[in-house]
């Protein structure tokens, strides 16, 4: 898990040891007068290089509709991409240290969560930000107590609303450039007597806009709810849920080709001509999920204390998209017309449609995590598991998006061992689970005061298993199971210099299983891919002084086995799979805040980020999508009524495919935002501008059969955002 709880300053601006800069988690930060303010901070307990956002940025600094990678943009080393349709109102993905989406963790409460076929994740469907607290970034693997699918590039933690003691309502409105508008309320009940000094917190927002992009409208809707129930002194129970709604226009397979921006722009998604794949009415998403976690903490006696999570989320996606949304405008006429044809029967002869297909991908992850920790007067043992399980339920079938009905255009397929022919129609229908036990151990050893050095282990287990009735890639129906398991081990060191500076270092293995999508394939015995693996060496220190906050750190991850598919030698055999080769993460890394008396102060972080392949007899080239820096600077004043802000994150230079192709290099580009507040007694008003400068840069680029069908996202330009918020 995340750091722990660091000693107060006796600075005249420190509140006291439990400042609330990381309410919520398991972190207490200092609460000197820069860190109050600081829009990034770590703690002095930390054994890895972290991040940690307060909930006062979040509400003082962003626009409502944020989405947890946007929050997470202002840390060092993260950048991130999507997010084209404006903050929130489409997905978006972030890299720590140029490691993708699905190379790291993110938890909720603890709670790793992701994707089913691999650990990605949907950065606007789970999680708004009314149901965050606080948000942790760990670069780096954690303890062996971090739990989750691929802890070897990073911890993204985020930790849900607390409840308060006292009584409140706080209901919040706000309207904005592209007819963008929230209400959200949120209320606390406080300690209520009658129920033993029980806690709760309920939450609930809309959102409805149209979208930066054209005919791109978002829907939303959440609702969140966690009570805090004390049973006796020793035992807590906690029990949260939250359900979230989204429904968009927006193509499967996203982005604009470079005829489509220079006839349309760069906002160009969708248009309103039925007789075209990028018709709005013909490209729309449903998402649903829900996400529970029942807690019990308890201590067992003076030395004993226990810890139990179980947990069950759900993720819901249904969609329906033209095929190709690429050739509008881009393709000649004549190809055009050829696309735009449909099969009415098996086999049979083309006819004037529009070709698309519908999409469901929804799973059910149930799962368990308990610890004990044991206090044996020099240290501290911790034993704990994971164990969870998921069901995946996946299909696509092609259709005639005039008419729904069924377009017969796949390829024929008969099954190798029944001699059935596969339906023309369907791409795929499977269904799949996995399995993932871990266990762990680790000793929190404090031969001093000033001194914590925590050695530990880590066994995972897991299995992803297929049983389909048309295997996705091969389209017959298939069987196949596969496990993998790695002993991972881990050692974290920190020193406690003075009651304002520490320093820590760490060593640490990682692991992440290949995807489901290694079983897409006619002979899964060919294939040789192994689980990646990483081994993580880190070093650095935190100073927390009255009026000046520091950190910084230097890092070298060794990364092997990247997973990668190529015809098999025979090719009869179809597609294999296979380990290409490895990638050398190394960097430095710093943030800092001065706060001035008066309420004033300037921040600043920055990230050297090195992340380049190295394979013998190759060029060693910077990976996709992995900015080779990030700069962040800013302005904030927070005094009496007033909250001000101004900040900017600058983007490296980067490249969308491997190899450091010109045409693919991404140049560096800035994010700058604005907000200021003032507050008259119980009501708050508020106003921010997201983008200031108005820039569409690219951000990233798909890269599709040819470079004419390319697809390139761009930032979606300048945003303002007005609010009112009224407190009881």
């Amino acid at each position: 898990m995340v750091a722990g709880a660091a000693h107060a300053e006796d600075a005249p601006a420190a509140k006291d040891a439990k400042s609330d800069l990381a309410e919520g988690s398991e972190i207490v930060v200092t609460g000197t007068r820069a860190n109050e303010i600081a829009p990034v901070t770590a703690s002095l307990q930390a054994t890895q290089p972290q991040a940690v956002i307060s909930r006062s940025f979040i509400e003082d600094s962003l626009p409502a509709t944020a989405d947890f990678n946007q929050i997470a943009l202002i840390s060092p080393s993260v950048s991130n991409f999507g997010g084209v349709n404006g903050a929130g109102l489409s997905e978006s993905k972030a890299q720590i240290r140029g490691f993708q989406d699905g190379e790291y963790n993110i938890t909720y409460d603890g709670v790793p969560f992701g994707d089913t076929n691999d650990p990605t994740h949907h950065s606007n469907t789970f999680f708004p930000s009314n149901t965050v607290e606080t948000l942790v970034i760990d670069r780096g693997p954690g303890n062996a107590s971090q739990l989750g699918q691929a802890t070897f590039g990073g911890n993204i933690n985020m930790f849900s609303r607390t409840t308060r003691e006292d009584m409140s309502f706080e209901g919040k409105a706000s309207y904005g450039t592209w007819n963008t508008w929230m209400l959200r309320g949120l209320v606390q009940t406080g300690a209520i007597k009658a129920l033993g000094g029980t806690e709760i917190v309920v939450s609930g927002q809309h959102i409805e806009s149209d979208g930066a992009r054209t005919f791109s409208p978002f829907h939303s809707n959440n609702i969140f709810g966690k009570a805090v129930i004390p049973i006796g002194s020793d035992v807590k129970l906690t029990i949260l849920g939250t359900y979230n709604e989204n429904a968009f226009n927006q193509p499967d397979k996203d982005g604009a080709t470079l005829v489509q921006v220079a006839l349309y722009g760069k906002q160009f998604s969708l248009n309103n001509d039925p007789n075209s794949q990028t018709y709005f009415g013909y490209n729309h998403t449903n998402k649903t999920t829900d996400f529970e976690i029942v807690r019990l903490d308890a201590t067992l006696s003076g030395a004993v204390s226990f810890d139990n999570k179980g947990y069950t989320y759900s993720y819901d996606n249904e969609t329906l998209s033209g095929s190709d949304v690429t050739l509008y405008a881009t393709a000649t006429p004549t190809a055009i017309a050829a696309a735009n044809t449909v099969k009415l029967t098996s086999g049979g002869a083309s006819v004037f449609g529009v070709p698309g297909y519908t999409k469901t991908n929804k799973y059910r992850m149930w799962g368990d995590i308990a610890q004990v920790h044991v206090n044996v007067g020099i240290g501290t043992l911790t034993l704990g598991a994971l164990v969870e399980h998921s069901d995946t339920y996946r299909q696509q079938r092609d259709v005639n998006l005039i008419t729904l009905a069924p377009n017969f255009a796949e390829k024929a397929v008969k099954d190798p061992v029944s001699g059935a022919a596969t339906p023309a129609d369907i791409k795929f229908d499977q269904n799949s689970n996995t399995n993932n036990t871990q266990f762990f151990g680790e000793f929190e050893f404090r031969p001093t005061e000033k001194l914590k050095i925590t050695p530990g282990i880590k066994y995972v287990r897991f299995n992803r298993k297929i049983n389909a009735s048309y295997n996705q890639g091969t389209r017959y129906a298939q069987t196949l199971s596969a496990t993998y398991t790695a002993t991972l081990p881990f050692l974290t060191v920190n020193y406690a210099a003075t009651e304002q500076l520490s320093f820590y270092g760490q060593f640490a293995k990682g692991f992440l299983a290949p995807p489901l999508s290694v079983l897409y394939v006619d002979k899964p015995g060919l294939s040789t891919v192994e689980p990646e693996r990483s081994t993580n060496y880190q070093f650095g220190g935190v100073y927390h002084g009255g009026n000046l906050s520091i950190d910084a750190d230097v890092y070298l991850i060794k990364f092997s086995n990247k997973f990668a598919s190529a015809p098999a030698p025979n090719a009869a055999d179809g597609t294999i799979w296979y380990n290409q080769g490895s990638v050398t993460y190394k960097g430095i890394e710093g943030q800092l805040t001065y706060a001035f008396d008066n309420g004033l102060a300037i921040f600043a972080n920055a990230s050297r980020n090195y992340a380049r392949t190295n394979n013998a007899g190759a060029p060693q080239t910077q990976v996709s999508n992995a900015p080779e820096y990030t700069v962040a600077t800013g302005i904030l004043y927070k005094h009496g009524p007033i909250r001000f802000s101004l900040t900017n994150k600058y983007t490296g230079q980067q490249w969308a495919t491997e190899g450091e192709d010109p045409n693919y290099r991404i140049p560096g580009y800035d994010s700058a935002n604005a907000s200021i507040r003032y507050e008259f007694g119980k009501l708050r008003l508020g106003v921010e501008v997201e983008n200031i400068f108005g820039t569409t840069s690219i951000t990233n680029i798909n890269a599709g059969k040819t470079r004419p069908f390319d697809q390139y996202f761009f930032q979606p330009g300048r945003s303002i955002t007005a609010d009112v918020t009224v407190k009881f």
